[in-house]
């Protein structure tokens, strides 16, 4: 038997730079990353994770970062416009 959160929304926690907590709603079966030099925040639905194209983009991003994400989440190194092409594409299918 697993932990069940009582709402849809999942509420993660995490530090800023300046050591402030904030508090970030990601629905359920989705996922917050980091893009482009401004680190954009987008929130990806977690399926986008098996295609491909977005599996390129994670392998970028482990060899760029590993696993230490600057952002406390997970830090995608490309651009914002490679990004909203990327995830575009992955709409459509």
């Amino acid at each position: 038997m697993g932990f069940r959160f009582p709402s849809m929304i999942r509420r993660a926690s995490f530090s800023s730079n300046r050591g402030v907590s904030k508090v970030v709603d990601v629905p359920k079966g989705y996922l917050a990353v980091y893009v482009g030099e401004e680190m954009k925040r987008f929130v990806i639905p977690i399926s986008y994770l098996n295609q491909p194209s977005f599996q390129d983009l994670l392998s970028q991003a482990e060899e760029e970062f590993g696993y230490d994400h600057p952002m406390g989440g997970l830090t995608i190194p490309c651009t914002e416009d490679v990004f909203q092409h990327i995830t575009s594409c992955l709409n459509k299918l």
